[in-house]
């Protein structure tokens, strides 16, 4: 998508709109381990505010996360949650045991910083995939 689709008013109303879909979803992230969300839903709301930055203004608009970048992302995310799922194991526990993290806290405590590292992985890799996903349906599109 070459081209900006958008208007002017559907312009204005994504740049209203944009910096609270970053804060939701990073609201959504934070919040995901003690109540409903996480960093897949979290994730997803991040690529739509990408996405439809893209959609309203194209390629021109600032907001391009480059293919390269977004598989970047993804292959960050990926390995945030595998380094945190295989600390455990490295300290004593089990895979995924936050309990066991080398971290100078209390068990509760701990889990609970493990398990947002987890959703922030998570998160990571869902925006880089929704936006390599997006990236190749609009080339898709273009050569078509």
């Amino acid at each position: 998508m070459k081209l900006a689709f958008g208007s002017p008013a559907l312009d204005a109303a994504s740049r209203l709109m944009t910096p609270f879909m970053l804060m939701f979803g990073a609201y959504v992230v934070v919040h995901g381990h003690d109540s409903p969300g996480g960093g897949f839903q979290g994730g997803v709301i991040i690529a739509a505010c990408i996405i439809l930055v893209r959609l309203v203004r194209g390629r021109a608009g600032g907001w391009m996360l480059a293919p390269e970048r977004a598989l970047a992302f993804a292959c960050a995310g990926l390995g945030i949650f595998i380094g945190v799922g295989l600390l455990g194991p490295i300290f004593g526990g089990n895979f995924l045991d936050y309990s066991a993290l080398p971290l100078l806290l209390e068990a509760p405590k701990a889990r609970a910083a493990g398990s947002m590292a987890i959703e922030i992985g998570v998160a990571v890799t869902v925006t880089g995939v929704l936006s390599l996903i997006f990236d190749a349906l609009v080339e898709a599109r273009d050569d078509g």
